[in-house]
């Protein structure tokens, strides 16, 4: 919508984690050092935790295609509402191992501790990513458990890298998880960027997507934006894009501390948000900024 008018190639804050986009900020590159650390040193179990929007997948994203991955077999699970059964069929299938969508829990078991013998005696490791833990039914959460029984006399057959909202921590201090809570050897939590973080990660994603100007958020916007969006990167891109359509929209070449303010009105998530009438009018303002954005760019101003 605003690309050719910015000098842009593509959108900087598109809210689809991508790794090409990957900046490489502290909290996520602590985040990587805890894991590598963990699944080095052999432990079963490994906890990732964030709010919403702080970065958890990327992070995910960014293990799997990790230099030293190469060493892991990976198993990847990114649907957390699975029964037992279910999680343990996915597991087979992560692993390689087919036919057995009619076996027994107990065949399925013996299958895939198998294979994890056969791949430990190739020299190398399985990794299993579970993606939204905190949603994971209790049954499966037990099952989760019990595979991280498996391990020869000297280390683990199976690391296990469980990835979630602060929920999961929630549900792990009740006493009915408390084997499970012991298991787990290492844990980070994903904290918000601050605003130097913040001003480094928008001229980043800016610079990746083709911006080669000055400066195009002015100081001011940038520090509106980094307290309207608690320094989480998923909400930073919300209100980034919105302020670069208010912006291409009124024909500024600079996103300025108004244009923000008026994204994080329009904004629920956003702190300093506002609700009725006047959030009605605010998003009129930017379908009439969208309009004029299509007028502009058919030439109806020439």
């Amino acid at each position: 919508m605003y690309e050719s008018f910015f000098g842009l190639k593509e959108p900087p804050f598109a809210l689809t984690p991508n790794t090409s986009f990957y900046y490489g900020l502290p909290p996520h590159q602590e985040a990587l050092q805890v894991l590598k650390t963990a699944l080095e040193e052999g432990e079963g179990f490994i906890k990732v935790t964030g709010e919403v929007g702080t970065g958890k997948t990327l992070v995910l994203r960014k293990l799997m295609n990790a230099d030293w991955s190469w060493n892991f077999e990976i198993a990847y699970l990114p649907n957390p509402y699975l029964t037992a059964a279910e999680m343990r069929v996915s597991l087979a299938r992560e692993l390689g191992i087919e036919g057995l969508s009619d076996g027994s829990e107990l065949s399925v078991t013996d299958a895939i501790n198998r294979r994890l013998i056969e791949i430990h005696r190739e020299g190398r490791r399985v990794m299993v990513l579970i993606d939204e833990a905190q949603d994971l039914p209790d049954e499966t959460m037990e099952a989760i458990r019990l595979f991280g029984n498996l391990e020869t006399e000297s280390e683990k057959l199976i690391q296990i890298v469980l990835f979630g909202q602060p929920e999961l921590d929630q549900r792990l201090s009740q006493d009915k998880f408390r084997q499970f809570r012991q298991r787990i050897s290492f844990s980070y939590s994903l904290r918000p960027l601050n605003l130097p973080e913040t001003e480094a990660y928008i001229q980043y994603r800016l610079k990746i997507a083709g911006y080669e100007g000055y400066q195009l958020f002015t100081r001011s916007a940038v520090k509106k934006l980094w307290k309207a969006s608690r320094g989480i990167p998923r909400l930073i891109n919300v209100l980034a894009h919105k302020s670069l359509m208010l912006a291409y929209g009124s024909g500024c070449i600079r996103v300025k501390r108004g244009m923000v303010k008026y994204a994080v009105m329009d904004t629920p998530d956003a702190t300093g948000y506002i609700n009725g009438t006047s959030r009605i009018l605010l998003s009129i303002l930017l379908i009439l900024a969208a309009v004029a954005v299509c007028l502009l760019s058919e030439g109806w101003f020439k």
